[in-house]
């Protein structure tokens, strides 16, 4: 009994394509895995910052009214200011005259 040559390919070529079929159903399957992992990751970020959302609306509200109270006081000592180099300045023009 004889063996041809094409016989033999053909063989190793179903044998290796039963080889890279096996390959594929592993990666398939650790991808799935690590897919499932990345996923209870993400829920957990998600969960945590909706946990933290509370806070930063806090520190945004503090922030909001330190920015209106330092703008009133900058806007009150401007004025001061503007008001006391108003009155040298009209001195200055009174004397003039």
């Amino acid at each position: 009994m004889m063996i041809n040559f094409s016989d033999v390919l053909s063989i190793l070529f179903y044998i290796l394509l039963i080889v890279l079929v096996i390959a594929l159903i592993i990666l398939v399957i650790n991808a799935i895995k690590t897919l499932d992992k990345v996923d209870k990751l993400v829920d957990d970020v998600s969960q945590k910052s909706r946990k933290l959302n509370g806070l930063f609306c806090i520190i945004d509200n503090t922030t909001d009214a330190v920015v209106g109270f330092s703008d009133t006081i900058v806007s009150f000592l401007s004025n001061a200011i503007g008001k006391i180099f108003n009155r040298k300045k009209e001195k200055e023009n009174d004397q003039e005259k």
